[in-house]
């Protein structure tokens, strides 16, 4: 009996230091990520929080200030602050519920039995790999009121051709025809797609004894199934649609008259134009802000949406 229990403890202490040496392994595999992530992710983010709090300019040392900052972006002292945040929530507003619409809408149609569809979902696929500053430069040629490849399609059905990006009234709306194009069959499409298949047949199968209609399917079964999905899709496009900034700064460069000037443009040129590198933190953390507020709110209005197979 006890030479038993002797080897049921030298047993049970040879897996503990097998354990401590796969976890020292894991641990030793995850060193570069962690320097990686404490060197670029974690001490910058610290280091804005200060130099939020200070008067910085990279040619001079950093001087302490307290709110200044914050009270110039909040209290007027900016006067391209607001109109710029409200830019960023026009933007916004246009492009995530479309997006939606748009991914959803093609992750419906490769969901499909069709012929050559991964030929298909490829061809979905691809504008969202085209890197931003191409895609920008592409449209603004489609998009060219004199020469773009659109205007003879405007005069043939006799319409006038849009200024687009440089018009006030067409600048925002041209950016969400473009982030649609490149965005529709990207990542929110996959994730949609991934949705759609686990959806349970089953239900589908009842539904259609019960006598219910593709659309009637649609509306009770699939929506309600997906709304997980819908959900994080949503967060993630309000968080993206907050921080556009490639495409506008290429396409636009925030124009024509401050039309598409979004606040990351503006913490853009503040920081790398200006200089004014606490100031820029400050907006910065400002955007982070309203970001985490929203993601909260969202969090906060799920439950009366969200529906979770297993809640």
């Amino acid at each position: 009996m006890a030479v038993a229990e002797a080897q049921a403890a030298r047993s049970k202490m040879r897996m503990t230091a097998r354990e401590r040496r796969r976890a020292f392994q894991g641990y030793a595999f995850l060193t570069p990520w962690l320097i990686g992530f404490f060197a670029f992710t974690a001490l910058p983010i610290v280091v804005s929080v200060i130099l939020s709090f200070t008067r910085y300019s990279v040619l001079r040392p950093p001087q302490f200030i307290g709110l200044k900052n914050y009270r110039h972006a909040l209290l007027g002292g900016d006067d391209l602050v607001w109109p710029s945040i409200g830019r960023s929530f026009y933007y916004a507003i246009l492009s995530v519920p479309l997006g939606l619409i748009a991914s959803l809408t093609i992750a419906i149609l490769l969901n499909q039995k069709l012929r050559f569809l991964a030929f298909w979902r490829t061809l979905y696929f691809l504008p969202s790999l085209t890197p931003s500053v191409a895609t920008a430069y592409i449209w603004r040629w489609l998009f060219n009121p004199e020469i773009g490849v659109l205007k003879p399609a405007f005069e043939f059905v006799g319409l006038p051709m849009p200024r687009w990006f440089s018009s006030m009234e067409w600048a925002i709306p041209s950016l969400v025809i473009v982030s649609l194009w490149q965005n529709a069959g990207g990542s929110a499409m996959i994730i949609f797609l991934a949705g759609l298949q686990d959806v349970p047949v089953e239900l589908m199968e009842a539904a259609e004894i019960d006598g219910a209609g593709r659309w009637r399917k649609f509306w009770h079964i699939t929506i309600p199934m997906l709304s997980p999905v819908i959900f994080f899709n949503f967060i993630m496009g309000i968080i993206g649609a907050l921080r556009v900034f490639d495409t506008a700064f290429v396409a636009t460069g925030g124009g024509p008259a401050y039309a598409t000037w979004f606040i990351s443009l503006h913490i853009y040129q503040t920081a790398f134009v200006y200089f004014d590198m606490g100031y820029a933190a400050a907006l910065s953390w400002l955007l982070a802000a309203i970001i985490i507020t929203l993601t909260i709110l969202q969090f906060r209005l799920s439950k009366y949406w969200v529906f979770y197979q297993g809640g």
